[in-house]
Parts: C-alpha cells; structure tokens; sequence
C-alpha cells in the first residue's frame, strides 16, 4: 500500500497532507542563494489559462480517457458523445478563442497591489495548447487558425511576462512536460488509454527521442525568447525517469482492474540536460520539477492544502482562490479574511503562497477576484512587514488562533491574532524581556507588556484595534 500511494502522490500531489520528504539540494552554482531570495517574497500569483476556458471546464483533463469523475464529469455537455469527437470538439476550441478584453496590465497592477512579488502562467498545459509562439507546433494561440492571432497581443505569454515584469515581478513560466496533443506522446497509430504516452518507449525509442527533443525546443524557445525568467515550473510528475524495478514493483503492487494508470513506464525527457540548456540562457533559474524526488525539484509545491506543521525545506502552497484552477462561470471565490489567514498560516510555517486565479475566455479576471486583491493589499499596506523576508519561528503557532513569524536576523517577533484582540493577549511560546517593546501594527499606540507564569501578557488600551480588520499583527522587538 505504501507503493500504491507513492506512485498516486506521484500522479495527484495534492491528495493527502504533505509530509517531510528527503529534499536533494540543488548543487549547482547561486542556486541555493536564489531559493534564499525566492523565500523572502512570500507571495505569488498563478494563473490557469487557455482556449478550454471558453467551455468553462477544468484545464486539460477532460480529453484525458480516464474515468475520474472530477474531470469527466466537467466535460462540456452537448457536445459530442463519444470520445474522440468529443477530443475533436475540444481542439477546435483554438479557432474561437478570441479574448478581446486581454489587458495583463491590470492584472500586475492588481496583484501588485495585493502584495504579491511573484508570478507562475501557464504557457503550456497538459492538453497541449501553447499560449506562447512557438515554432514547434500550429496547436497555439498566435496559428492563423486562431480567432485571437491578428490580434497585436496575441502572443499572449510575452504579453503577460512583460506586463509582470514591468511592475518587478519575478517571472515563472509553467511548462507541462506531458504533450495530449503531441503526436510524440499521444502518437496517433495508437487510441490514448490514460494520461502516459500511449505506446512502448522501450519499443518505439525513436519516437519518445522526437518527444524528449520537442519538449527540449520548446522549453528553450521559452528561456530565449521571453525576457528575464526566474522560475521554471514544470508539471506532471509522472512523466519522470524511473527504473525498471520500480516499474515492475509498481504493476504488481498496484489494485487489480485500475483505469487511471495502464501504461506506467519510465518517462525520461531528461531534465538535467533541459535544465542545465535552460540556465545557459536564464542564470539563476529556479526548477521545480514537480512531485519527483531529487535535485530538480528546487521547491516543493503542495496543492490546495498548507502542511500542517510547515516543511524543513523551501517550498509554497499552491492554491485556488475560488473553486476551480481554471475558469469557471459563477464559481465561488474565498472570503477575503480566510485568504489572509492562509497566507499568514503558510508564511509562520515557512512556507510561500502560490494563489491562483483562472482567467476568463473575454480575458478578464471575475470581480470578485479584483475584490479580493484589494482586500489582500489594504491589509498588507499596514502588515507587510511580518510578512516579506520572514522565517519561522521556533514555534509557528500559540493555539489554532495565532502564528508568528520573525525576522531573518532574529531580533524582531511578529504576533498574528485570527480572531479581535480584546485588552489582552496571552502568549506561551514567548517569554518577557526587559528591553522589549510591542506595538500594534497600523496603530501608534505602545502596548503593555508584563510577564506572566505561562510567558507574556500584552495589555491593549483602549479602542486600539477598532480601525484596523482581518488578521492584528503584535510587533515585538527589542529597544
């Protein structure tokens, strides 16, 4: 069972909590240093985007032919019966994605606003579709077939890159290593049986060759072509180099009758040689290979959940900031207060938080999205302090309702209040000091502090915390 839930943690890495994992540091030259500075800007943006959002269905998975209901169960209704037609259906999304009201730069101006340093787009996904220029295939958003291609703007990835990069954010490009379009992967003499490349890579090597030397072109044509990049975020973990016996073990361990992985096998498109061609053009660059144990893997990137204790190595919640990654009409989006406390919850633990925000097929972001943004960034305009090149506490949290963080030199605390601070706050995981002092964050007002038999008590005056909202923050520091 313990092999089962490898390989599934390998396909689906946001099921289950995520636990300590070995971490392989990355040996190559200023790339420790560059995590370093990655984890001093806590807060990122990720945006799922392409032709399926026309449909508004989840990204990709619904052309893959497997039965999981969460994906065929989105599929677009009325639009074709069997698979292959509907497949067909779905690729011909390209020829009427046409968003008019694509305009990145208030998206940065929004996510800046917000408080967020970083970036992640998806230039290619699963299903295939580029929403870059490239030169390798016409299944891409600037192919003449494309309703968008005349349009100045249609080189959507540079425009978006540009437009963040404008406003000093750090640029992550998304590159999905599997190809459902490709021929190279899903080669069409075969039918498509589950989301791995549809034939023997062991019998048909020269094919898998041609697929490892079109992801290579791609991923370069994304480092050459697009500006200053600093993180490459590369998904679908199950397309990795595994050994023989880690097959076997896999068929024999794996529950007899499952429809979700009939072809495992290893899948090399060797990312040390992608990445090393990759830091060539982009020094610096951050890899995350995705969910596959080792050196490549920079970051680890749990999905739609925070770890419950933090991790001992860098790495970021990513996270829906509504219900879908993608796209999807009337979804529901988080409060604004519950968006701030994951954010606070991620960073006491040491993490980064990766919000994502699914794009409309007009190209716009939904209302509620801008709403949030700016509830994000009035909160972080008087708390961000706490927040920006912080490291964890030796103790995160001080009961369910609040976290700390301090500073990188250790001499200043941050004390984060979930719920109102009534004229007092206990704390156990900090101790009294003569010299120390404590302020309110957003208030000028200097606060009390005495020492109790369990820690620190902090006396708060007055109607001291009336104009502020969400998330309090207690600075303390020494004088």
């Amino acid at each position: 069972m313990k092999r089962i839930f490898f390989f599934l943690m390998l396909l689906f890495p946001f099921l289950g909590k995520t636990q300590e994992q070995q971490y392989f540091p990355d040996s190559t030259a200023g790339i420790a240093q560059r995590l370093e500075d990655w984890q001093d800007l806590k807060f990122g943006l990720l945006m799922h985007w392409g032709a399926y959002s026309q449909w508004g269905i989840v990204e990709s998975w619904s052309i893959c032919p497997e039965d999981l209901s969460w994906a065929t169960g989105g599929r677009k209704s009325g639009v074709a019966n069997d698979y292959f037609s509907y497949v067909r259906a779905y690729e011909g999304l390209k020829t009427t994605f046409k968003p008019v009201r694509f305009n990145p730069q208030l998206w940065a101006e929004a996510a800046k606003y917000a408080g967020m340093k970083y970036m992640v787009f998806t230039t290619k996904h699963h299903d295939g579709f580029c929403m870059f220029d490239t030169k390798e295939t016409n299944y891409k958003v600037t192919d003449a077939e494309c309703a968008f291609s005349k349009n100045p703007k249609s080189n959507i990835t540079k425009e978006i890159f540009d437009a963040f990069r404008k406003e000093n954010f750090w640029i992550g490009a998304y590159f999905s290593k599997p190809d459902w379009h490709s021929d190279y992967y899903w080669w069409k003499k075969f039918p498509p049986a589950d989301r791995n490349a549809n034939y023997s890579i062991a019998k048909y090597p020269e094919q898998w060759k041609k697929f490892v030397d079109y992801t290579h072109r791609q991923v370069n044509e994304l480092m050459t072509d697009y500006g200053k990049i600093d993180i490459l975020w590369l998904d679908g973990g199950w397309v990795r180099k595994t050994t023989d016996e880690e097959v076997k073990k896999y068929l024999a361990d794996i529950s007899e009758g499952s429809r979700w992985a009939r072809n495992p096998q290893s899948q090399d498109v060797d990312i040390p040689g992608l990445a090393a061609e990759a830091r060539k053009k982009q020094p610096g660059l951050i890899v995350v290979d995705r969910a596959v144990p080792g050196m490549y893997q920079n970051y680890l990137t749990p999905e739609q959940h925070i770890p419950e204790n933090g991790l001992s190595y860098p790495w970021e919640t990513c996270m829906t900031m509504a219900n879908s990654w993608s796209y999807v009409p009337n979804d529901v989006y988080k409060p604004t207060d519950e968006l701030i406390e994951k954010l606070v919850d991620v960073v006491s633990k040491g993490g980064n938080f990766l919000l994502n925000i699914g794009p409309s097929p007009q190209g716009t972001f939904d209302d509620s999205a801008y709403n949030r943004l700016k509830g994000i960034g009035d909160w972080m305009k008087i708390n961000s302090e706490a927040i920006y090149n912080s490291r964890k506490y030796t103790s995160f949290s001080d009961g369910d309702t609040i976290r700390y963080t301090q500073s990188k030199d250790g001499k200043t605390l941050y004390v984060f209040l979930f719920n109102k601070p009534g004229s007092r706050v206990d704390l156990t995981k900090t101790g009294y000091q003569k010299n120390m002092k404590a302020t309110l964050l957003g208030s000028k007002t200097r606060l009390k502090l005495e020492k109790n038999t369990q820690g620190l008590s902090i006396t708060i005056p007055g109607n001291g915390t009336d104009q502020l909202k969400n998330v309090w923050v207690i600075k303390l520091s020494r004088e």
